[in-house]
């Protein structure tokens, strides 16, 4: 019987695996479950924000075709994704955590049951209910927002009813429960490390002996990438001091740590069920974090920090490898639909599937569109990158990124720069402004947009003596 898991992190960077080549961190269930994978190393996320990521994913397709680029409500796409066809191949199916999606938060998604956990609070939202009933007085469960949004710190609640336990103790109660006569489907999808960066005590004391340093070293031009990066999330527009910065990491690592252990509790359910030998584990993330690199933190660029993605597949029957080649997460509707032998149009897809045979030599990425669009292709090793807003073309052949190299008159950039303005010619929102509903504010320009939980405001205005001002925007 083929059983399905995917195990999802939201804003994961490529190295925080020590697998993968970090010494620094400890993640002992991923290492483990490498060692029995085929380890990807140049999977690139097809946009370096969340909501398109995730929607290239469930549609197999580009930004430039599902018309999302940004985390906004701009789609194309009016497909219902794969993972009902996964379903209505007979699996038992079950999404536990963050999916983002954009047309219907929560909604069944295509499977036959959902345990929602997103960010903002909502009446629909599971986990709210939960941790609201159980800490009426805890309001930013997530962490706090705002101008605390890329600040380290310590979660409000106990390890046992942190958002990340909550998502593995959900999956291993569906593993521990599914029906032994019928194939297995389960989604287990984590907002972590995602900020704030907020894990529980005493798990933030992770990195205090050996705080994670940074891995890029800061190029000479710097102002090349600020063009490319942006002030948004910039160190120096938001006040982040290098000190700051290894805070926010330590915390970050602490976060993914957390996440690992609720992998091997996954895993080890899989294991005690006799299932594992017989159960494909896709292990995957929506984007990176700059964590630092290039004096930014955040996401939203084509630099390897922000946009550079672990992927590994326990394939039963298949061995450990690791592979060169690009890929990307509009692979993953094909590679899953082909295993579990649902039938499907080739056409219908920008992914391929990644255990047959294929010429591609390039995959692509997108943020934005129009007047303020970036477009990225890669053959994993060099990277293309035109930037709408200066209307310029930057090329670079090592990474991390250290200077452009940019010739047009190089046959390889010639190519390449073919294929990428052909790709920005097929963008369906080509001619829009690129818009987002995420603000910087005016009364705090240091900080991210106000994101507080609306749903809240009377109860935390309640919970202020009236003689004081609190401020709610």
């Amino acid at each position: 019987m083929k059983h399905l898991l995917i195990l999802f992190t939201d804003q994961q960077r490529y190295d925080t695996i020590a697998a993968f080549g970090n010494p620094q961190i400890q993640t002992p269930h991923l290492d483990a479950l490498a060692k029995d994978s085929v380890v990807f190393e140049r999977c690139i996320t097809p946009s370096p924000v969340c909501v398109p990521a995730r929607l290239s994913m469930l549609s197999g397709q580009y930004p430039a075709r599902t018309g999302c680029n940004n985390n906004n409500t701009d789609r194309a796409y009016n497909g219902a994704g794969f993972y009902g066809r996964i379903t209505a191949q007979g699996y038992q199916s079950c999404c536990v955590g963050k999916m983002h999606n954009l047309w219907d938060v929560y909604g069944p998604m295509g499977f036959e049951s959902r345990h929602s956990q997103e960010e903002i609070a909502a009446e629909g939202d599971e986990y709210m209910r939960d941790i609201r009933e159980k800490y009426p007085w805890v309001f930013d469960y997530h962490g706090m927002r705002s101008e605390m949004y890329y600040t380290p710190q310590i979660s409000q609640l106990p390890p046992e009813d942190h958002p990340t336990q909550w998502v593995g103790d959900r999956s291993v109660d569906f593993i521990q429960h599914c029906a032994p006569d019928r194939p297995m489907f389960l989604f287990s999808s984590f907002i972590h490390p995602h900020p704030p960066y907020c894990p529980p005590a005493p798990w933030q004391k992770l990195y205090r002996e050996d705080p994670p340093t940074p891995v890029c070293p800061t190029p000479e031009d710097l102002e090349t990438f600020s063009d490319l990066i942006g002030d948004r999330c910039s160190c120096e527009r938001l006040l982040m001091s290098r000190q700051d910065v290894l805070r926010s990491k330590n915390f970050y690592y602490a976060c993914v740590s957390f996440v690992d252990y609720q992998v091997g509790r996954i895993i080890a359910a899989l294991k005690e069920k006799g299932m594992y030998d017989d159960t494909l584990i896709l292990f995957s993330s929506d984007h990176g974090d700059m964590m630092g690199d290039y004096n930014a933190i955040g996401k939203r660029t084509m630099v390897d920090s922000s946009c550079h993605v672990p992927l590994m597949i326990h394939v039963p029957g298949h061995g450990h490898e690791r592979r060169q080649d690009p890929c990307s997460l509009v692979d993953i509707a094909p590679t899953l639909l082909r295993y579990v032998g649902a039938p499907y149009d080739p056409r219908e897809f920008d992914g391929v599937d990644l255990f047959a045979p294929s010429e591609r030599t390039y995959v692509y990425s997108q943020h934005g569109c129009g007047s303020g669009g970036t477009y990225m292709i890669t053959d994993g090793r060099d990277k293309l990158v035109y930037s709408a807003a200066r209307d310029k073309y930057y090329f670079f052949d090592q990474i991390p990124e250290m200077r452009s190299i940019y010739d047009a008159e190089h046959p390889k950039i010639q190519e390449m720069q073919r294929k990428l303005d052909a790709y920005r010619r097929s963008d369906v929102n080509k001619e829009k402004e690129s818009r987002t509903y995420e603000k910087v504010t005016k009364t705090h320009p240091h900080y991210p947009g106000r994101m507080d939980h609306t749903l809240f405001h009377n109860a935390e205005l309640a919970a202020i003596p009236p003689e004081y001002r609190i401020d709610l925007d």
